[in-house]
């Protein structure tokens, strides 16, 4: 395999399946941990390693070692695997995607942006999801008419504040997620339900035109649901452990135990929320949205400049939401090919630099 974004906890816990099932890792790619880049080098042994500063290069323990983004495409095109694992962060983790099928690779995608910025143009038959969520409604799939899909969302680390404190939040603060760790964007990104409304679209693209939702549940366990027509619905439960969804990804086949079975009698009882508009001010333009998901690069690009001002302390919390509600209000162009989506992306990170020096 392939594996872009080796040193975050989806990268950590695909080399621990990759481990488990004897499968060659031939190609590493990571940011800027190079300690830890180091040690699965040392335990992984691939043939090429591709970090993103090439300054960076004299430290990392291999005979071949590339930067950048070219080279990450590079060795997608000259590598022999028929496997990418995609766990890169954001908009710059598109390219990537879209090399692999260009190049007939099986992609497994934990990169949101890829579909929803760019989903209309992806072929999702060569796409393997690894979130959890996509995972459980692919798990769950069967030969019934369905009525709709449903995901959950934890709440993220607002989700009990009062919500007249969430103007003050600060970064720390959206960090300390109530049910686990995971990297600042994607925390971030919890707690605003951005990373939810990508979820959607990503359901869109992945399984098709219908009736898509998400509701909030606590503890984490159900993952998604689906009601048929015939009225029942089945639920996916599991404790939150990404080495299921990538074991799948990457050993169709799977008679082996990879964790443990929830055991609703010592869970006691579920709770279950709605997704308050006044709370998650982005969900005003949910509804809109799925039904014009090729308009998902412009949330995706406004939300990525959003976060690295909030970041900056440029802006407050709830200013992330209201800053991709206004580019999603103003920008109501929809992208007709690959070109002009790169076109778009670039567009709207622009206004926000124009803006900034006015």
């Amino acid at each position: 395999m392939i594996l872009l974004g080796s040193t975050g906890s989806i990268g950590v816990n695909t080399l621990e399946v990759a481990k488990k099932f004897n499968i060659e890792v031939e190609v590493l790619v990571c940011g800027k941990n190079i300690k830890l880049l180091n040690e699965q080098i040392a335990l992984h042994h691939p043939k090429v390693v591709v970090i993103s500063d090439a300054q960076d290069i004299k430290d990392v323990n291999h005979k071949y070692v590339l930067a950048g983004q070219e080279n990450i495409l590079k060795v997608i095109e000259d590598s022999r695997s028929t496997l990418v694992v995609n766990a890169l962060v954001g908009f710059l983790g598109l390219r990537p995607t879209l090399k692999a099928i260009e190049c007939g690779k099986k992609v497994a995608l934990a990169n949101k942006e890829s579909l929803v910025a760019c989903g209309k143009f992806i072929d999702s038959s060569k796409i393997q999801p690894i979130d959890s969520e996509h995972f459980g409604l692919w798990y769950l799939m069967q030969e019934r008419p369905v009525s709709k899909m449903i995901i959950t969302a934890s709440g993220g680390a607002f989700r009990d504040w009062d919500i007249k404190k969430l103007q003050n939040a600060t970064l720390a603060d959206t960090q300390k997620h109530p049910n686990w760790s995971m990297g600042q964007k994607i925390t971030i990104d919890s707690a605003t339900m951005v990373n939810k409304m990508f979820e959607l679209l990503e359901a869109r693209w992945l399984f098709g035109e219908g009736e898509y939702d998400a509701i909030i549940e606590t503890k984490s366990l159900i993952h998604a649901l689906i009601d048929f027509k015939d009225g029942s619905t089945t639920a996916h439960f599991a404790h939150a452990n990404m080495q299921l969804p990538i074991a799948y990804a990457v050993h169709q086949e799977m008679n082996e135990n990879i964790l443990g079975h929830v055991d609703l009698l010592k869970v006691g009882n579920l709770e279950f929320r709605e997704i308050d508009k006044n709370r998650y001010p982005i969900w005003e333009i949910k509804e809109d949205l799925l039904k014009n998901p090729n308009r998902g690069v412009i949330i995706n690009a406004a939300n990525e400049v959003a976060i690295e001002k909030f970041i900056n302390k440029e802006i407050g919390f709830m200013d992330i939401s209201r800053t991709v509600i206004q580019a999603y209000e103003k920008y109501t162009h929809q992208p007709q090919s690959i070109e002009e989506v790169f076109e778009l992306d670039k567009k709207i990170r622009n206004s926000f630099t124009d803006y900034a020096k006015i």
